[in-house]
């Protein structure tokens, strides 16, 4: 009986010591968690976003970017009326709309040629139902301000569902009111309308001005599965 008692006496003494080795709760490192994603929820599109090269692509061929967005961290300068702007966690950019007709704008001063960088892409998931969908873009230029003589639509990506991701592509060589304005123009500033009304939101991946295939390249079927981005 006394071996017995010593044996787990010696035991429960080294089992105290092991305890004091470890650091208390409050003090051990904290584990980072999973990043949060947005459910991908892809429409199949001729143009896509490439997360590893971080280009757009029209059917696998890569788009040359006049400017480029990724909102890793920041909004870059763009800006909400109607509604708010925000860095969204881990990356993008969250769009809240608020009121009625909510715009988005760029930075001024693009300084963009509107004669090599016609096409606008912008790639969104809409994370709020919301209503009246518009879609526009309107732009300004050192001749003339926003104004509905000059403006978008989306030839593609238009009226994205709950959790849908979609690029929305915009042809700014074939404009629905303004005819060759964009194209010879120098773009200072861009502007997306997303809902009429209030409430909707989306996450914002990206928004891109490129070089524009033509329309014949934009109205292909998407070549191939569609990739389902990490963000």
């Amino acid at each position: 009986m006394k071996s017995t008692l010593t044996i787990a006496g010696v035991a429960a003494f080294a089992l105290t010591l092991a305890a004091c080795d470890q650091p208390a709760p409050w003090a051990r490192a904290a584990v980072a968690p999973e990043p949060i994603k947005i459910a991908q929820n892809q429409r199949p599109q001729v143009v896509t976003w490439n997360d590893d090269a971080q280009r757009f692509e029209i059917n696998g061929a890569p788009l040359k970017a006049g400017r480029l967005w990724t909102f890793d961290g920041s909004t870059e300068g763009f800006v909400a009326a109607g509604g708010e702007v925000l860095p969204a966690s881990p990356l993008g950019m969250d769009l809240r709309n608020a009121g009625v007709d909510p715009v988005l704008r760029s930075p001024k001063g693009l300084a963009l040629d509107g004669s090599r960088y016609s096409l606008v892409l912008v790639r969104l998931t809409r994370t709020r139902a919301g209503a009246d969908w518009d879609g526009s873009v309107f732009y300004s230029t050192a001749n003339h301000g926003e104004a509905g003589e000059y403006q978008a639509k989306p030839r593609d990506g238009a009226d994205p569902a709950v959790n849908e991701t979609v690029v929305l592509v915009y042809d700014m060589a074939n404009l629905k009111r303004g005819g060759d304005d964009w194209t010879t123009s120098l773009i200072d500033q861009i502007r997306l309308d997303t809902d009429d009304q209030a409430g909707g939101g989306f996450m914002v991946h990206q928004i891109a001005v490129t070089e524009n295939p033509g329309a014949n390249a934009l109205a292909m079927a998407p070549v191939g599965p569609t990739t389902i981005a990490s963000r």
